[in-house]
């Protein structure tokens, strides 16, 4: 345990505090990640990174937009 520092109480609540606000930005990152395997970009150039990007972001939308249909259907 070379190197580890105990946090101290108000870091711990502090870090809690922004886990909160931060939690909800966070999920969108975590499924273009997970699910379209946004983890990397294989091209090149600036402007063919942000169509690439951008298409991973419509994706997003529909796929969230899928989910919640099926939320609406199976909860009525």
């Amino acid at each position: 345990m070379v190197g580890l520092v105990p946090i101290k109480l108000a870091k711990k609540l502090r870090n809690k505090r922004i886990a909160k606000k931060r939690a909800p930005g966070e999920r969108p990152f975590s499924v273009i990640k997970r699910t379209f395997n946004g983890d990397r970009t294989f091209v090149k150039t600036l402007s063919r990174v942000r169509v690439k990007e951008m298409f991973k972001c419509f994706a997003y939308d529909l796929y969230q937009l899928v989910t919640l249909e099926r939320k609406r259907v199976s909860g009525s």
